[in-house]
């Protein structure tokens, strides 16, 4: 079993490997199926009048989908890729107008694709639940649906109405008719629902197809290309990290006299109080000149000014 096991996980690791995007789109649903069950427990609650009802449904739909497309933008390192700077990567580099037109389209597209995964997932779970739609729509459901009263005004009938989401406001007499309206409305969200997620998943599907026939790149080399670009991204991160602490590891060493983790350190360096004012505060990142910036008070310390002052050293008793 051990073996069978053994051989069995590599196999699935090739197959996800690749597949990330998929995967975390995966987690984001189940994420997002599972936050709106808690929060319609634990915070929804139809107020039941005229005009509120509304409202407060279409607040629950829409204002926690807009807030999960937004966090979805925020994530997104592309978003960032294409706001970040003064000057974009594509206006140095490309120089066709009608190119440049189609890369930011493309970029948009698939930022926008992954954004709307979370908020898709909400309005989906929340119609085919069919709580929040009830709320906002009961009092403007058929009349014909109302089956007591019907000499009362319209405007009576749209607060009777009103109450059919809380069952122990509706009178005994109307009990027939507020199933009726219940069950219409939740036959309405819930086809509304289904009939979003086909429409996603049509539209998915075929911009998966259209991305796919226009693509310059064979079925292999497509794979091949994603390979590269995810492996290419993992070491330059790794890079980064490990050149980043490198860099900052000088200036550490030039303000204390040290490097953090050395072993046998003679002495130590004593910053004066002028030193300690130049790299405390805030500051925001610093052009030097047209090729470099200071990252930090530290950094435009260690450029700036010599290490000269008190040493102390460690082996002698202070």
């Amino acid at each position: 079993k051990v073996r069978s096991i053994m051989t069995f996980l590599p196999k699935w690791l090739t197959f996800l490997k690749g597949k990330e995007v998929v995967i975390a789109n995966a987690v984001i649903a189940i994420l997002t199926i599972g936050g709106q069950q808690l929060f319609s427990f634990f915070t929804f609650s139809c107020p039941c009048r005229v005009g509120q009802n509304l409202i407060y449904g279409l607040a629950f739909l829409g204002v926690p989908a807009l807030i999960l497309l937004i966090v979805g933008y925020a994530l997104n390192n592309q978003t960032w890729r294409l706001v970040t700077g003064k000057r974009s990567h594509f206006e140095v580099t490309t120089t066709n107008q009608s190119l440049k037109c189609q890369l930011i389209c493309y970029v948009l597209y698939s930022i926008t694709g992954r954004a709307l995964v979370a908020p898709v997932t909400w309005l989906a779970v929340t119609l085919i639940n069919g709580s929040y739609y009830v709320c906002a729509m009961s009092e403007y459901a058929p009349v014909y649906y109302y089956g007591a009263h019907p000499n009362v005004t319209a405007s009576e009938r749209r607060t009777i109405l009103a109450t059919f989401p809380c069952s122990q406001l509706v009178p005994p007499e109307l009990i027939r008719a507020r199933d009726e309206v219940i069950l219409l409305l939740r036959y309405q969200s819930q086809v509304a629902g289904w009939l979003l997620i086909a429409a996603v998943v049509i539209t998915v599907f075929l911009s998966y197809c259209l991305g796919s026939c226009f693509s310059p790149l064979s079925f292999l080399h497509f794979r091949y290309w994603s390979s590269y670009v995810h492996n290419e991204q993992e070491l330059f991160d790794e890079a980064t990290e490990q050149h980043s602490r490198l860099y900052a590891m000088q200036h550490v060493r030039k303000f204390f006299g040290f490097v953090p983790g050395s072993e046998n350190i003679k002495e130590i360096r004593i910053p004066s109080l002028r030193e300690w004012q130049a790299i405390s505060g805030l500051a925001f990142l610093k052009r030097v000149d047209e090729e470099h910036y200071d990252y930090s008070l530290l950094h435009d310390w260690a450029l700036k000014e010599h290490a000269n002052g008190k040493y102390l050293r460690t082996d002698e008793d202070p």
